[in-house]
C-alpha cells in the first residue's frame, strides 16, 4: 500500500540557482545530483526532519509552471521565528505571517518566483 509521498517536484529555469536557494537559505539538503539528461540533472533534496523531500526538476510539459503559485505546503514549528530567520536570510514573502480563523500562513518566493505557503504545525 502507499505509505507516503516520496517528493513534490519544483519547476525551475535554473537548477544552480534554485539549489543555492533551497540548501543556503531554506537549509534542505542534497540526497542526490547527478546528470538526467542533455538539459537538466536530477536534484533531490531533503527537508530536515521530513520524510518527504523536494526534486528541482522541469519536465518540459511543466515549464508554464515556473513562477506560479505551487500545490506545496511547508510547515514549520514557528511561524513568525521562521518567517523572521528566512528574511533574514534574504527570502522574499508575500506578506508578513497571517492569521485567519483556520491557522496562520505567510506566502514565500523562490528565485523564480514560484510561492509557497508556510504555516505553523
Amino acid at each position: 500500500m502507499i505509505k507516503g509521498i516520496k517528493f513534490a517536484s519544483v519547476p525551475v529555469t535554473d537548477q544552480d540557482r534554485a539549489l543555492s536557494f533551497y540548501t543556503e537559505k531554506l537549509g534542505f539538503r542534497i540526497l542526490t545530483d547527478q546528470p538526467f539528461d542533455d538539459k537538466q540533472r536530477w536534484i533531490e533534496l531533503s527537508i530536515p526532519g521530513a520524510e518527504t523531500g523536494v526534486v528541482l526538476f522541469t519536465p518540459d510539459a511543466h515549464r508554464d509552471r515556473i513562477g506560479t503559485f505551487s500545490a506545496i505546503s511547508f510547515h514549520c514549528d514557528d511561524l513568525d521565528r521562521t518567517f523572521a530567520e528566512l528574511t533574514a536570510r534574504g527570502v522574499e514573502f508575500a506578506a508578513p505571517p497571517t492569521k485567519q480563523p483556520w491557522g496562520s500562513f505567510a506566502i514565500f518566493k523562490d528565485p523564480d518566483g514560484n510561492q509557497f505557503v508556510m504555516s505553523a504545525r
